[in-house]
Order: C-alpha cells, then sequence, then structure tokens
C-alpha cells in the first residue's frame, strides 16, 4: 500500500508540474513576442515619422514609407486606419499576416501558418511622443488614425520543452526508485516478520511440554494484529485444553470407579446365580429322584432365565470393558467355519423351539482361517444369529461362510420383519432395538452394538440390509490375516502443518 501510494503521489506531481511548465514556457513565448512585437512597432513607427519630415511628406498619404521601415526591419506587420481597413501588409501574398479586425492593442495572430502575437502603436501617439522628443513642442495628430501592428512568431522554446520533460522523467524515476525500495524495506520486514511467527509456531508445535509463552507482537502492521490474533486463540485453546483434561481425568475416575463397581456387582450376581444353575442342573438330571413333568418343566424355566440373566451381565460387562478401553484381543488363526458350526449348533433349539430352520452354509471348499479372537468371533456370530432367531417368526434363518478377497464373509440372512430404512443406523445404537413392541422387550438392545465395536476391534465391517416385510441380511466382513494391521482412514497428524523454509 505504501510503495502504491508513493508511486501515485510521485506521478501526479510529475504531472502537474509538467503541466504548469509547459502553460509557463507558453505564457513566457507570448510576453516574449509581444514585447518584440512592441519595441519594433515604436521603432518602426519612429522612423516612418522621422522620414517623413524630412523629405516632407505626410505620413498618411504615403504607405510606401511603413511597407519600406517594416522590409528594412525585416518585420511583419500591417498598416490599418481607423475604418479597421489594411492599407499595407508586409509580406505580402501567401505569408500575409493575419489578425482579428478591428485590432486590438494586442492578441493572437498567425504568420506563415504558425502561431504568433501582434501589437499596435498608433501613429498620433508616437508622433506626439516624437515631436516632444524632437523638436521640443507637440505635433497635432494626423487627419486619419493610422496603427501599426507589427506581427512577431511565438518562440517554440524547444530546448525548454524537452529540458522541462526529462527533468520530469528523471523525477519520476527517483520517485519510482524510492517507491521501489520502499516496497522492498516493506516486504524484507514483513518476510522476517512471517518467517519468525512462523519458527514461533513451529517450535511451540514440537514442544513436548505444551509451553504457553505468547508469541511477542514486534510490529503493528497486518501480521502484528495475526500474532496477537493467535496469541488470543493459544490462550483459548490452552484454557480449552486444561479443563478438557480435567474433565477427561474426572470421567476417566467416573470410569474405573464404574468398571470396579460392575466387577464387584458381576461378583456378587455370578456367585449365587451359578448356585442356581447347578443346582438346577442337579435336579434335571434327577441324581435326587426322579422329578414331576410339572417340577422337569418349572426347573427348565429357572434354568432359561438364569442362562438369560448370565448373557446379560456378560454384554453389560463386555460394554463396560469396551467403553473404558480396557477391552483386548487374543488373536490365533482358527478355522472360522468351526467356530460357527458350534454357535449353529448351540441355536438350533432355540430355533426348533419357534418352529423355524437354522442352516449353515459353506462357499468354499478350502478352510475358512483367520486371525482373529477365538472367544470373541464367537461372540459377534452368537450374538447375529440369536437376533435373527429371536426376531424370525416364520421361514428360517441360514448362515453363509465365505472369503472374498483378503476377507472372511459372514451372512446371516433371516426371513423376519425386516427393518424400516429409517431405523437401520439405530439398531448399532447401545439400547436399541427394532422390530415391534413385543420383541422389542427381549434383551437389553446391546448385542449389536457389542458385535459392531467388536469387528471394528478386529479391523472388519459389519452392514445389514433390509427389506421391511421379507427379512434382513447382517453381512461382517474381518480380514483374514490381522497381523498386519489395516491403518486408520485419519491419520495422527505427526508433524506441525507449517514448517521451516
Amino acid at each position: 500500500m505504501a510503495p502504491a501510494a508513493v508511486m501515485l503521489l510521485g506521478a501526479g506531481v510529475a504531472i502537474v508540474v509538467l503541466l504548469l511548465g509547459m502553460a509557463r514556457l507558453d505564457r513566457q513565448g507570448a510576453a516574449s513576442a509581444e514585447f518584440r512585437a512592441e519595441m519594433l512597432a515604436q521603432v518602426i513607427v519612429a522612423r516612418t515619422l522621422d522620414r517623413a519630415r524630412k523629405e516632407g511628406v505626410s505620413v498618411p498619404d504615403q504607405p510606401r514609407l511603413v511597407a519600406e521601415e517594416l522590409m528594412r526591419a525585416k518585420a511583419a506587420g500591417l498598416l490599418i486606419d481607423a475604418r479597421a481597413q489594411v492599407l499595407v501588409s508586409v509580406p505580402a501574398g501567401p505569408e500575409t499576416p493575419t489578425i482579428a479586425l478591428p485590432a486590438r492593442p494586442f492578441g493572437e495572430a498567425r504568420l506563415r501558418g504558425a502561431q504568433a502575437r501582434y501589437v499596435t502603436v498608433p501613429f498620433s501617439h508616437a508622433g506626439a511622443e516624437f515631436g516632444r522628443s524632437a523638436q521640443g513642442r507637440v505635433d497635432p495628430p494626423s487627419e486619419r488614425d493610422l496603427a501599426l501592428a507589427v506581427v512577431v512568431p511565438v518562440p517554440e522554446h524547444g530546448a525548454a520543452r524537452r529540458a522541462l520533460v526529462t527533468s520530469q522523467l528523471t523525477f519520476a524515476s527517483l520517485l519510482l526508485a524510492a517507491a521501489a525500495l520502499v516496497a522492498w524495506t516493506l516486504a524484507r520486514d514483513v518476510h522476517f516478520d512471517v518467517l519468525y511467527v512462523r519458527r514461533s509456531i513451529t517450535a511451540m508445535a514440537h514442544d513436548s511440554k505444551g509451553s504457553t509463552a505468547p508469541i511477542p507482537v514486534r510490529t503493528i502492521d497486518q501480521v502484528g494484529q495475526l500474532t496477537a490474533s493467535f496469541n488470543t486463540l493459544v490462550g483459548r485453546f490452552r484454557a480449552a485444553e486444561s479443563a478438557y483434561r480435567q474433565d477427561l481425568t474426572e470421567a476417566n475416575a467416573f470410569d474405573q470407579d464404574r468398571s470396579a463397581f460392575l466387577a464387584a456387582l458381576s461378583h456378587e450376581l455370578r456367585t449365587p446365580l451359578n448356585a442356581i444353575l447347578g443346582f438346577t442342573d442337579v435336579l434335571l438330571s434327577e441324581l435326587d429322584g426322579p422329578l414331576s413333568e410339572e417340577a422337569r418343566e418349572n426347573l427348565t424355566i429357572v434354568r432359561t432365565s438364569g442362562n438369560h440373566l448370565r448373557a446379560l451381565i456378560d454384554d453389560i460387562l463386555a460394554l463396560s470393558a469396551l467403553e473404558s478401553g480396557q477391552f483386548r484381543l487374543s488373536r490365533e488363526e482358527l478355522d472360522v467355519a468351526q467356530v460357527a458350526s458350534d454357535v449353529v449348533t448351540e441355536s438350533v433349539l432355540a430355533a426348533d423351539q419357534k418352529g423355524i430352520y437354522l442352516e449353515l452354509t459353506e462357499l468354499s471348499d478350502k478352510p475358512i482361517l483367520a486371525y482373529v479372537d477365538r472367544r470373541r468371533l464367537r461372540q459377534i456370530i452368537q450374538n447375529v444369529v440369536s437376533n435373527a432367531v429371536k426376531f424370525t417368526a416364520q421361514g428360517g434363518v441360514v448362515v453363509t461362510l465365505g472369503r472374498e478377497g483378503d476377507d472372511i464373509v459372514i451372512s446371516v440372512s433371516d426371513t423376519g420383519p425386516g427393518i424400516k430404512q429409517d431405523a437401520l443406523e439405530n439398531i448399532w445404537n447401545e439400547f436399541s432395538q427394532a422390530g415391534d413392541s413385543s420383541s422389542a422387550r427381549q434383551g437389553t438392545g446391546l448385542g449389536l452394538a457389542i458385535t459392531r465395536r467388536l469387528v471394528q476391534m478386529h479391523g472388519g465391517s459389519v452392514k445389514v440390509d433390509s427389506v421391511l416385510g421379507q427379512g434382513s441380511t447382517f453381512t461382517v466382513r474381518l480380514p483374514a490375516d490381522a497381523r498386519t494391521e489395516r491403518r486408520s482412514m485419519v491419520e495422527p497428524i505427526s508433524e506441525p502443518v507449517i514448517r521451516d523454509a
């Protein structure tokens, strides 16, 4: 901004000075031409009157004397009478000078096509002056008021004009050089300030101690304002980070307390629950004697409810471990088909009780091996299969195993009521279920949420495709070899964005 202002100011000053100089030269040229024309006119009139007296000739009757004196002085002029008629014109022909008639004491004229100035001197005034100076008396004026208009061309002043233009160009060049110097100085200062701020930010980014010292503001220009704004932003960020760390510490303490509470609660619940299930199995085995049909039915209900309660406790503990980050995988290479077969075998009884079929299909002749956590893989398949069996009233459930590229694909299709499109994403949330109200009351809604987290921990993905009234298909993809873990789509920034030049 400053260099541009210097350049504009310099250009404006140079143009104004140039125009004023040209106008001054024109005025000086016109004044010089008028002064010369007046001197010539007075001299010629004086000589003409002197010759007329010596020769005894009346001036108004002898324009010849005027023409001879004009040619003798090598001047251009016109002899004009009182009626504004030109009596003598020197030179004659195409080079005749022209003036505006009636003639004024002085004014503009044209001579040989160029600009000129003229001055008129009356013979009566000149004669009176001449008579006073020559003979000591004033002669009476002549019969006709004659006047001589001498025309002098205005000098061009070419050299002066060239000198003026040269001086203004020199002045403009000096201003341009000064603007360039100012621009270079400002650019250098701004560059150094930007480098200083960038190095300070880079050092702040590399500082592992998290220094909160603000960057010194060295200038009051835009860079200084930017530095001050950055310092304010850093201060707010540090305050927000401090509040976040405090909240995180409190949240971690809360999570630890919750995990400890759930662990203690799980132990307190599991101990009597295991005793109930154990004694139920002993009674059902009829070691203490035969049971009536009604007692066997009641004990079966007790065992089923106890197993359901134990599954709920396991789900809550698993969710707590996942949220607190204490959940760890124990990977090993195993046959996925074997784990899926065990899950299907355990779930066939529940399917038979509902009058639906449950089938397992393998799309590959070779063993389907994967490097996964056996227990968690079993939990993944169990959650999806049990969810399909629970919501299917007619038809059945088909579990399909296959391999696509480097992924193991586990697909579970059912002929249940299906899921609305606007509820497909909600089924992965904790304590959320889809379906009618009677089915939604079965379970806590943690199975699919835990399933998706376990699949993501293995580096895989899970999705659902559903058509309302026709059924749903859950597809789980797991990497066959997870020892080389896949990189996350969002990677942490290990280096600062701004680097030294």
